[in-house]
């Protein structure tokens, strides 16, 4: 059946989420509730991760970036590599969040929320190699542009002002829309809750009470925030895409950047998404909320992105090859077997390769290995911008200066400090506010009662929840 208009699904104001004898309600909420073993060891992990990172960063600001493994010609290292990287993983997000609501895909309701703090989060992370990249991180605000006594101005032909700009917007509008969905579900925790929980969700739901006008305004900030962020999943990625695009670098200087970059973030961070949603259905049961439909849908996205990302790869050696230009060629013939050959191989394997088996329906919808799949698929893609990083810089046009990068063990550890940082916060999130849009789940709950003989996206889905 064709999907309601905009203005008929806004006006579905009800009560009804608001009720808190509601199976729905005790079963999300139960995810905030109490500190099960598995969820206190990850944890412990993430935070000696991070104490881990902070000690070397502190070490490297001390000593300087010579106990990285930079090496002329080679000064984007894994800081650069892993900063493309955490902006990618923020792209299912947005995605998730607002195109998918723009096309009203109803599918999306049981992961968004997830995908959305997975977004702030990635952005928070991939801010920081901003800082750690230079090394001076105490003259980081020579990056920011903003009125001073004495004259300076900052360099708009630096990559790292355009990061600045892309990540701080992304940012921006990423909170805004985690925040501004958050507010019903606030409301629903603030009426179950008791001490500080109660008094915190009760400034942060903004007296929220399940009006029609509240709903109103609020499915009317949701569609708007959603047409500002539509625009950024194309657009931020496509900055980054420049820092190497806008230069004369053999196998950097290409036009098929944008597109590339912005189809690999989706496929990474759709692979994330479900690296992270799958323990999280596991560990706290919510096999009725999120189902095998929704990571089957996930799982078509992974192959479509894979499909176009792999063309990219073929592309460039095409274009390469055709092109008839020796440093084009030796470029991109040192990827394949030269001195990176192995992580050349890797990406290709991880992201144009295994995806393949997606095409059967069994593997779409057979849990465990589409959570092996999303980890493969992450650490081709971590690879994906090690060999473009890394192996255009070091073999540029003059062999004279070729050299030849290895990371070093103190980038190495901040890297994993990273991955620490990312999940440290998203495991706090559990515990804080509902991983699942309680309000948005309902809302198909009820429509599938109302409608028992309507296929709406997936309105029969959460039929098991009653």
């Amino acid at each position: 059946m064709t999907p309601p208009p905009a203005d008929t699904a806004a006006a579905m104001i009800r009560p009804a989420p608001l009720r808190k004898d509601s199976k729905v309600n005790r079963d999300l909420l139960r995810v905030m509730e109490g500190f099960s073993f598995g969820w206190f060891t990850l944890l412990n992990v993430s935070v000696a991760f991070m104490l881990a990172a902070g000690g070397v960063w502190i070490y490297q600001v001390y000593k300087g970036l010579g106990i990285a493994g930079y090496a002329h010609p080679v000064f984007w290292g894994a800081y650069i590599v892993t900063f493309v990287f955490w902006v990618g993983i923020a792209h299912a997000g947005t995605l998730i969040s607002a195109i998918l609501y723009l096309f009203r895909a109803k599918w999306r309701n049981a992961i968004n929320r997830g995908a959305e703090a997975m977004t702030v989060f990635a952005v928070l992370t991939a801010a920081q190699f901003l800082g750690i990249h230079v090394g001076r991180i105490w003259k980081s605000y020579f990056i920011l542009p903003y009125p001073n006594q004495r004259a300076l101005w900052v360099n708009f032909k630096s990559p790292l002002l355009w990061d600045t700009f892309a990540i701080s917007t992304y940012a921006t509008i990423s909170i805004l829309f985690l925040y501004v969905g958050l507010v019903p579900d606030l409301a629903i925790a603030r009426d179950r809750a008791t001490g500080w929980r109660k008094a915190l969700y009760s400034v942060l739901s903004l007296g929220w009470q399940g009006t029609s006008k509240q709903w109103k305004a609020h499915n009317r900030t949701v569609l708007h925030l959603s047409g500002l962020a539509t625009p950024l999943v194309l657009s931020v990625h496509s900055v980054v895409s420049w820092d190497f695009a806008m230069s004369i670098v053999p196998g950097w200087h290409a036009t098929i950047f944008a597109p590339y970059f912005v189809a690999g973030a989706i496929f990474s961070g759709f692979a994330m998404v479900l690296t992270m949603m799958i323990p999280v259905r596991r560990i706290f049961g919510l096999e009725a909320y999120i189902t095998d439909y929704h990571f089957e849908n996930m799982s078509r996205f992974l192959l479509l992105t894979s499909i176009i990302v792999g063309y990219a790869y073929a592309a460039e050696y095409f274009m390469a090859w055709y092109s008839g230009v020796e440093a084009e060629q030796t470029a991109f013939w040192l990827r394949a077997f030269g001195p990176y050959w192995i992580s050349t191989w890797v990406m290709i394997l991880c992201n144009a390769v295994a995806p393949q088996i997606l095409w059967f329906k069994k593997v779409r919808t057979h849990v465990p290995t589409l959570f092996v799949l999303s980890v493969i698929i992450n650490i081709g893609m971590w690879f994906e911008r090690y060999v473009i990083i890394i192996g255009g810089l070091s073999r540029e046009y003059d062999p004279a200066v070729w050299g030849i990068y290895t990371p070093s063990w103190a980038e190495l550890i901040i890297v994993a400090g990273s991955f620490g940082f990312f999940c440290h916060f998203f495991l706090l999130f559990l515990k804080l506010f509902p991983v699942v849009a309680i309000a948005e789940v309902k809302e198909i709950e009820i429509h599938a009662k109302e409608h028992p003989g309507e296929h709406w996206d997936h309105a029969h889905t959460y039929g098991e929840i009653h």
